[in-house]
Parts: structure tokens; sequence; C-alpha cells
């Protein structure tokens, strides 16, 4: 019974995994904005442009009326004494007489109004959430950068790895026919038994790298999944494939693109950022400057030896007094003036970061131009070196069948041949991923 009851158990928990599990097929630009959507990072990055959002009001807030309220008691259970000439009661000149002030409780219920007239460092620090939230929308606009580039990479990677398993595949089934005609040929004694030994040393080195590769296909896939902000046990199909990608993506006209500086993020960002010291040396200067603030206050008193505050026998008294503070600020033994010259070299210190920030950013974008040049090149030029490797390798094979050549021969066209494959493969998957580069090198994120 009890065996009974678990085998259940674990059926039912069975059934609500795959319940759970989920399907997913996306096209490389479907999981582009999937990823934009679901992405751990570009999830956080929103979350971080809602928080900017709500600090942005709290600075606003924090120069508009502000009213409190509060509840005082007290409890004197010792009231402290005074002492009068005792005469004032009848009593002896020269003696004194000991006499309590107060009441043994007091009760205080208060309102204030307060509202801040000027004040340059508020401001100041309006103009900093205002440019505090555009940092933020900029950053998030990197993140998206970033994953969109991610998910390429990612997405490419899986591709890259099930091209190379459906070759390696193939040339596994090849080479073991060729290997079955060898040992064949061989117990007949028309060739020795070193072609054999050849053959099977080649089929062993695709046997290690086709596992090699089936592993790193699956870690592939578990990175994008990750990527795209899904669960690792969902399923995930993708219906791009790499040749397709690959031609796609062969667009020479993008290097002729005139580059302006001012599209990338991150020339963005560090325009940004000098914003940021400016207004923080700003900040600094203002608090040379006056600050004049109004309060309105209005409360009841309560006093009594019973503590009888909220029955309706108990006397409540009222007042009320409208306040102003001015604040000038004279003399600071230079503190202020050195926090100035602080934020000042700050500023120029964010200026020269801006500067060198724009020199990367143009030599960034040669090398990426140069790059997706290059990888183009490599496309084509492996191209045709893969049909050429294919020839020669099937004419030693019909050489080596017929005797006419060596293993040794043959076995050199063969990694010939399978060098040939993987790097038309590398040169594929490096025309799509150089691509990505130099787009987002340019600021072209579509």
């Amino acid at each position: 019974m009890k065996k009974l009851s678990l085998f259940l158990l674990l059926a039912c928990l069975g059934m609500q995994a795959q319940e759970t599990k989920k399907s997913y097929s996306f096209s490389l630009q479907q999981a582009i904005e999937h990823a934009l959507q679901y992405n751990y990072a570009a999830k956080n990055s929103g979350l971080d442009i809602e928080a900017a959002k709500k600090k942005k009001w709290e600075t606003t807030a924090s120069g508009l009326p502000q009213i409190n309220a509060g509840l005082d008691y007290q409890n004197n259970f010792e009231i402290q004494k005074s002492l009068i000439p005792a005469e004032f009661f009848g009593g002896n000149p020269g003696e004194f007489a000991e006499v309590a002030f107060g009441t043994k409780h007091t009760m205080l219920a208060r309102t204030t109004l307060s509202q801040l007239i000027f004040d340059g460092s508020y401001i100041v620090a309006l103009q900093a959430s205002k440019t505090y939230l555009s940092f933020y929308e900029t950053s998030k606009k990197k993140t998206d950068i970033d994953v969109r580039e991610m998910i390429i990479n990612s997405y490419g990677n899986v591709l890259l790895a099930e091209e190379n398993i459906k070759i390696l595949e193939k040339n596994k089934t090849t080479l073991e026919k060729t290997l079955f005609d060898t040992e064949q040929t061989y117990k007949n004694g028309l060739i020795e038994e070193e072609n054999v030994e050849q053959l099977k040393i080649t089929l062993s080195s695709i046997n290690s790298s086709l596992n090699y590769t089936k592993r790193l296909k699956d870690i592939s896939y578990n990175m994008l999944k990750i990527n795209l902000g899904i669960e690792l046990n969902d399923q995930l199909t993708l219906t791009d494939q790499l040749e397709s990608l690959t031609t796609s993506n062969l667009d020479l006209a993008l290097t002729g693109s005139t580059f302006e500086v001012q599209n990338n993020i991150n020339y963005q960002l560090s325009t940004n950022f000098v914003e940021q010291r400016t207004l923080e040396m700003k900040l600094e200067k203002s608090k040379f400057l006056p600050s004049l603030a109004a309060s309105v206050n209005f409360g009841y008193n309560a006093f009594g030896d019973q503590f009888q505050f909220f029955t309706p026998n108990q006397k409540w008294l009222n007042y009320s007094n409208l306040g102003m503070s001015l604040n000038v600020p004279i003399f600071s033994s230079f503190g202020k003036t050195a926090k100035v010259q602080q934020a000042k070299i700050a500023l120029e210190q964010a200026k020269t970061q801006l500067t060198e920030t724009e020199q990367k950013l143009k030599l960034n974008y040669q090398n990426a131009k140069s790059d997706y040049e290059y990888s183009v090149e490599q496309y084509f030029s492996s191209k045709e070196n893969l049909s050429l490797a294919e020839r020669i390798e099937k004419k030693q094979q019909v050489k080596f069948t017929e005797g006419l050549s060596t293993s040794f021969d043959f076995t050199d066209a063969q990694r010939q041949l399978y060098s040939a494959q993987q790097s038309y493969l590398q040169s594929m998957i490096d025309v799509v991923n150089k691509k990505a580069a130099l787009e987002k090198a340019i600021g072209q994120t579509k």
C-alpha cells in the first residue's frame, strides 16, 4: 500500500512538472523581442527607470507643502516646585513657601504646515532629478543593445553547434562505409593493414569531436535560455537556419554608413555623466545663496491633575502661529569654496573622459567595420575553399579505393576537408556576430 501511494505521488509530481514545462519556437528576431521583455538584466533595467521616476517625485515633493500632525502626552508624576515669600500667603516675613506650578497630566495636539519658499539647492536638485532619470533611461537602452547582441551571439552558437553535428554525422557515415570497404579489401589481401588502422584513427577523432559538439550544443541551448529569460527545462526550438541567417546579414552597404559618435549609447552615457558633474558644481555654488521657508502651526493644549483628556468636560486651549525662517550663509572658512573647486575638478575630469570615450568609440567603429568586411571576405573564401576541399577529398577517395594512392594521402585530404568545413561554419557565424558588433558601434539597433 505504501509503495502504491509513493508511486501515485511520484506520478502526480511528474504530471505537474510536465504541465509547468513550456515550449517556445523563435526566429532570431522573435528571440530578440522576447529577450528585450523577459531577459533578467532588461527587466531590472526597466525597474531602475521606475525607481528613478519615484526618486524624481521624492525630490519634487520636498519643495511642496508639508503637513505634519502629532500628539504629545506628559505625566508629571513629581511636579517641580518653586520657593516664594511666605508672607504672600499670610506667613511670617523672611520665610518661604514651596509652591508647585503645573498639573500632573499634560497633552498637546498639534498640526504644522510648512512650505519652502526659496532654496537654490532645491532648484538644482530638480534639474538633477531629470538628469538622474535620463541616465537610467539611457542605461536601459544600453542594456537592450547589449541584450540584442548577446542573443544574436548565443542564438548563432546554437545554430553553429547544430550544423557542426550534421556535418560530423555525415562525415562519420561516409567514413564508416569507407572503413568497411577497406576492411573487406584488407581481408582479401589486396591492401596493407596500415590503411585500415589509419581510417580507424580518423573515425575515432570524428566520434570524439561529435560527442563534444553534442555536449556543447546542450550548453549553448541552456545559455540561450538564460539570456531569453526562460526556464532551463523549457522546450526551445529555433526556426532560423545558419546559412539563411548568414545570407541575410551580408550587407556591405552598412560599412559605407556615416559614423555619428553621438548615436553611440556609450557616448550618450558619458554626456549624461558630464551633465551630472555640472549640476553637482551648481549645487555647491547654490549653497552660497540664502534660503527662505515659512510654517503655520495650530494646536490645542490640555492640562489636568487627572487623566480625563477624552471626556466631554476636558477643556482644551488652542494656539496658532505663523513663522518665517531666513538662513543667510556668511562665512564658512572657505569650506564651501573648496567644495566648489572640487566639483569643478570633477567636471573637468568628466569632460576629459568624454573626449577619451569619443576617440575610443571612433577607433572601435573602425575595428568593427574592418572585422565585418574581413568576415564577409572570409565567408566567400571559405565557401570556395570548401568546394575545392570536397572535390579533392572525393578524388583521393576514388584513388584510395582503386589502390592508386596511399592511406596517408587520403587521410590528408580528409583532414583538409574537415578543416575547410569548420572554417566555413565559423565564417558564417562570424558574419552574423561581426555585423551585430558593427551595428552596435554605429548605434543602429534594429
